[in-house]
């Protein structure tokens, strides 16, 4: 019984140090790398120091229905320095999205602040794209501040950006 419970505990050990991994913008194809440098040069303008991203700040998920790996880069952890809201302000946090090109290149087709995201379930269309809905700072909707401001957007690889009226 003893071993069972020595077994156990070095499991949970290694699967906290697995969760613990930094994060290597290497890991990622250069379409990412290059969203990724956006957050060294907003922190480089404002004499901020170092860049340090979350282990989450790329998500991987195929958005368009193609079969292909798209890509959310969420700012939203991330810090310049000591700072902490560099990349979000009372509009949300900086998030892009980037489709991925037959070529298999990739396009950013989003670029802007985000109270929240979610990408709702996918449809039951095999090979259909995946919508996600977004939670908007007041303004988009004709209101203000926090306001509820609520869009869906079905993904593909054509650029889009939320308008205020």
């Amino acid at each position: 019984m003893r071993y069972l419970i020595l077994m156990l505990a070095l499991f949970a050990s290694a699967a906290r140090a697995e969760d613990a991994r930094t994060f290597n913008p290497a890991d990622y194809p250069p379409g990412v790398q290059k969203a990724l440098r956006y957050a060294n040069e907003e922190c480089t303008s404002q004499d901020g120091g170092d860049v340090s991203f979350a282990p989450d700040t790329v998500r991987r998920i195929d958005l368009t229905g193609d079969g292909r790996d798209d890509y959310i880069v969420d700012f939203g952890e991330t810090k310049c320095g000591d700072r902490e809201t560099t990349y979000c302000g009372t509009g949300g946090c900086v998030i892009k999205i980037l489709a991925t090109l037959p070529d298999g290149n990739l396009r950013e087709v989003f670029d802007g602040y985000v109270l929240r995201y979610k990408i709702m379930a996918p449809p039951m269309k095999r090979g259909a794209a995946r919508t996600v809905r977004f939670d908007l700072h007041g303004s988009f909707c004709g209101g203000f501040g926090p306001q509820a401001c609520v869009k869906q957007k079905t993904i593909t690889a054509t650029p889009f950006a939320f308008k205020q009226p």
